[in-house]
């Protein structure tokens, strides 16, 4: 489920595979931004069932705390 969440997000941010993994902070992507984050909280939702509460995903900092957030 791990890979398929950074592929998503890989995929919605239209970066090469690769670019992000579990340690990958969001400050560290430029185009990971507010409107971003919401399309990728609301796709993980869609695609992939994985849900995650708007109060917790704005306060996300990085993918290891999403995988957290999402029990994966």
């Amino acid at each position: 489920m791990r890979e398929k969440i950074i592929a998503l997000i890989e995929e919605l941010l239209k970066v090469p595979a690769g670019t992000i993994t579990e340690d990958t902070e969001i400050s560290e992507v430029e185009q990971w931004d507010s409107l971003a984050h919401v399309m990728i909280i609301g796709e993980l939702e869609s695609r992939l069932g994985v849900s995650i509460p708007l109060e917790e995903a704005v306060e996300l900092s990085g993918v290891r705390e999403l995988f957290e957030k999402a029990g994966v």
